[in-house]
């Protein structure tokens, strides 16, 4: 899979950001106190999990910026499949800084690849059919577009990533507008040529009123599969489906026969877990001799 890599402007500053809850006072007080200036060492990123890698580069920043002259080497790039054992990278460099940088890394790149491994869980589930497993906007706060791109990692596609990209009418702005009608001819008077509009129903009854009038897509709310079946026949390729609420990989297969073309679930990246990865220093002359570095 290629994966488009994300801009060092774009994530640099949080890296930064991040590095400072830890060195904002006094610098790493620990490292400095003990390991000698010019000792450097060698450490392998390595799977104890099961999973799917994502984050690497943002890895390799955090570390960078602890000290420029770490070098981290991928031995398993993002959007791979690790098993436990499995070394995902090489790193060496000043020992002080690797010690400086590994939380920051690992929370990161465990965070993210976790993301990823739980989306490839519903790409899995859902293999066979035609639909596509996206993410939504309940992303962690400033961590919007490294959570989005852990979901493409995971072999996921992205919704929205802010809310001029298109228009969602939900169940609020339609009690606001006052009827589904209204709302619709609102948002069509407003949006430009580009802009697509989907409306979230949850009754079969609004599907049929939201077809009649006309809109890109439909997002099927907490519908049965049963339901979702019907309102995939209702549609019948009028508009883009969506199926949403309370999705798992247990029952995301279920719901993608159904025939809907997207499944969107946003515990993807509010609340999937951290995959576990940990950072193994190499005893010096023994490549293979590894032993867990402290967290």
């Amino acid at each position: 899979m290629t994966l488009t890599p994300l801009l060092p402007l774009m994530y640099e500053p949080l890296v930064r950001t991040a590095l400072l809850e830890d060195l904002g006072r006094a610098g790493d007080i620990t490292a400095d106190a003990i390991v000698p200036a010019d000792r450097r060492a060698s450490l392998v990123l390595r799977a104890r999990q099961p999973g799917i890698v994502a984050g690497l580069d943002i890895a390799r920043t955090a570390f960078q910026l602890a000290s420029p002259e770490i070098r981290l080497t991928a031995a398993r790039p993002d959007g791979s499949v690790v098993t436990p054992g499995d070394v995902i990278a090489e790193i060496d460099g000043p020992a002080r800084g690797l010690l400086t940088g590994e939380r920051t890394a690992l929370n990161f790149l465990c965070h993210l690849s976790g993301v990823a491994t739980a989306t490839a869980s519903l790409v899995s589930a859902a293999q066979g059919t035609k639909a596509r497993i996206v993410c939504t906007r309940k992303t962690t706060p400033g961590l919007r577009a490294l959570e989005k791109y852990a979901v493409r990692a995971g072999g996921g596609s992205n919704h929205r990533f802010g809310l001029d990209d298109a228009m969602l009418i939900k169940d609020n702005h339609i009690a606001l507008a006052g009827s589904i009608r209204t709302a619709i001819e609102r948002a069509k008077a407003h949006a430009g040529h580009l802009v697509k509009i989907e409306v979230e129903v949850d009754t079969l009854a609004q599907l049929e009123q939201v077809l009649a009038l006309g809109v890109d897509a439909v997002l099927l709310d907490n519908m049965t599969t049963d339901k979702l079946r019907q309102a995939v026949a209702m549609t019948d390729g009028r508009a883009i489906t969506e199926a949403s609420g309370r999705i798992t990989a247990a029952t995301a297969g279920a719901i993608a026969a159904t025939g809907v073309d997207l499944i969107s679930a946003g515990w993807l990246t509010h609340s999937s877990a951290a995959l576990d990865i940990g950072l193994d220093y190499l005893e010096a002359g023994s490549a293979g001799n590894a032993r867990s570095a402290a967290a």
